[in-house]
């Protein structure tokens, strides 16, 4: 068993006191089955109809409503309520030179003074585990509204809305300890007790809250079990941010496209080897194939990372390795004494920084150094991608593109001429 010891980020307040909580009954006003079911929190209904793609930016008052009314709006009265950690908006921010222009924060608020916690790394599926801090135990005043399925072809909202027994509520909750203005978790179907491992509904859920913000400056990320999630309790992270994201404008090099109209790309001169899809007939056949691309790394217990970016209609997916290497000893103590754990917004060029001196010293080589050992290598980046385009049906090996292993290399070639990565 491999297991690695962290900080664990504290993403409620209730959860440090999880251990000491009643399991039902709680009186808390809790998302648990004993508070939620006689609730009536803000409802959110998005319209649950196929439909095209749109290439353009989404431009509608439902959408202003969704992100700045709503999302950004409920955020800001809960950080006026003092129930935050800290005052995120204050933390240090800049663009490190380079090509790349890899974001850099110094967020000294979540360095937290406590005793790490051992987290099992060898396994990315596991069973839920009631005993452990769950968001059943969130307080109800940390969310900010339920984001479920509607019918017909427009939106609704409910100031109050009774929980049907027959559909289980999904719920946007605020994370006390953000890393980024806006920052919020979707618990999808929270009273179900998901572990943290995707299924094609609750991917679906992700695409279409990022298609009803409408902004390509709002986005999501998901971690698996053993690439730096530390609650395994289905979730999916969000925030805003109004930059582009260095892995944003990374090259691509085309594999194919799908009969669903699924572009399917390779991620070049990037770090960190992984898959874009982009686009297809309707936003539920891009869900789909992604989805299916997460279940087959769960099913092959190979950690991964997810960034929703574009308002749900192009997506990155990254297999991982650094916990297993640190879990080996195979990382360097100087990136360890950092202390950054790089899950989808450090992989995605948005790097957390805890300490002033990291920060101050931050360059595009130390960011590239960091995630390179995040990196599958490039032979066990080759025999992943060729098994999983069979498995999911992508495209078959043979009809590969005979520049394909070009390609596969060309990630690093601009990073091995400018001096970013050292081979050894």
């Amino acid at each position: 068993m491999l297991t690695i010891k962290r900080v664990p980020t504290v993403v409620s307040n209730y959860q440090e006191d999880a251990a000491a909580a009643e399991p039902l009954g709680c009186g808390r006003n809790c998302l648990g089955h004993c508070c939620l079911a006689v609730s009536k929190l803000p409802l959110y209904a998005f319209p649950n109809v196929p439909k095209p793609i749109k290439i353009s930016p989404k431009e509608d008052r439902s959408s202003d409503f969704f992100l700045n009314t709503l999302l950004l709006g409920q955020w800001e009265d809960r950080m006026s309520r003092g129930l935050f950690r800290y005052d995120v908006t204050a933390c240090e921010t800049k663009v490190i030179p380079g090509k790349l222009g890899f974001i850099a924060q110094l967020n000294e608020g979540r360095h937290l003074k406590k005793r790490p916690t051992e987290f099992r790394v060898d396994r990315v599926l596991q069973p839920f585990d009631s005993s452990k801090f769950n968001f059943t135990k969130v307080g109800q005043e940390e969310v900010l509204f339920r984001f479920e399925a509607g019918g017909g072809n427009l939106p609704h909202y409910y100031d109050h809305a009774p929980v049907n027994q027959n559909s289980p509520p999904s719920v946007v909750a605020i994370n006390v300890s953000p890393i980024e203005y806006g920052h919020v978790l979707l618990i999808p179907r929270v009273l179900e007790c998901l572990p943290q491992r995707i299924d094609p509904d609750s991917f679906l859920l992700a695409l279409h809250m990022a298609e009803e913000a409408g902004s390509p400056y709002f986005r999501l990320g998901y971690n698996s079990l053993g690439a730096f999630a530390t609650i395994n309790h289905l979730h999916f992270q969000a925030y805003f941010m109004s930059t582009q994201f260095p892995v944003e404008k990374a090259p691509t090099g085309m594999v194919t496209v799908t009969e669903g109209g699924v572009k399917v790309s390779r991620l070049l001169e990037y770090p960190v080897r992984g898959l874009v899809y982009e686009c297809g007939n309707t936003l539920k056949e891009l869900s789909d194939l992604v989805s299916s691309v997460c279940i087959w790394f769960q099913e092959n217990n190979i950690p991964y990372n997810v960034l929703i970016s574009d308002m749900g209609k192009k997506i990155f997916v990254f297999p991982q390795c650094y916990a297993e290497k640190q879990a080996l000893g195979e990382v360097s103590q100087e990136l360890l004494d950092t202390q950054v754990n790089p899950a989808v917004w450090e992989i995605s060029g948005h790097m957390v920084l805890k300490r002033k001196k990291d920060y101050e010293e931050a360059s595009e080589a130390y960011a590239w150094r960091l995630l390179a050992e995040v990196s599958l290598s490039a032979d066990r980046f080759n025999e992943v991608e060729e098994n999983l385009f069979e498995a999911t049906g992508t495209v078959k090996p043979e009809q590969m593109h005979k520049e394909g292993e070009r390609l596969k290399e060309s990630a690093f070639a601009d990073a091995i001429a400018e001096g970013c990565v050292v081979l050894q």
